[in-house]
């Protein structure tokens, strides 16, 4: 594997951080405190790990995004409200905005189910309804090693982050 190559781990448990320092932006402002909280939504994918995904996928839409987070020529930003809009068929890489993540993950498992594979890059948030009631369905969960950096921020986000993957079902 080559070092731009994102490194999965296939165990079912993560090491713990011993470490509780927190990290700041060179402002002073607590980076992490704003990578919680689901008022920015803007937190791009990091493009290694989108390139690693696409390489196996080969994605067509990207249905939850700004323009200038947009990983595939057809995507749909909020004004185009990817939830309303069909993806079957489609080969879908997904990045949910956090604080409706609930409704992307149910839409995923919908679409699946009417033949588009989804391939969901979401917190691994098994303690949560949403985890159990849709990424519990999926067909595979892999757990990346380390902590994720989204493009925008200035310290690796404080979850472990999971890439969920529901295959077409007809």
């Amino acid at each position: 594997m080559s070092e731009a190559q994102p490194m999965i781990s296939t165990t079912k448990t993560a090491k713990r951080r011993t470490s509780n320092r927190r990290k700041t932006s060179s402002n002073g402002k607590h980076s992490l405190r704003v990578m919680t909280s689901s008022k920015n939504n803007k937190w791009g994918t990091p493009k290694e790990w989108f390139d690693y995904l696409d390489l196996e996928f080969g994605f067509t839409l990207d249905p939850c995004c700004e323009h200038e987070t947009a990983k595939c020529m057809k995507h749909y930003t909020p004004k185009e409200n990817g939830l309303a809009q069909s993806w079957a068929d489609e080969r879908v890489f997904m990045n949910p905005p956090y604080d409706q993540i609930k409704l992307w993950m149910k839409k995923a498992y919908e679409e699946s189910m009417k033949g588009a594979l989804v391939v969901c890059f979401v917190p691994s948030r098994p303690d949560t309804e949403w985890w159990h009631r849709y990424a519990t369905k999926a067909d595979e969960i892999r757990h990346p090693k380390g902590r994720v950096t989204f493009d925008g921020a200035d310290a690796a986000a404080p979850f472990p982050t999971a890439v969920v993957i529901f295959r077409p079902r007809w």
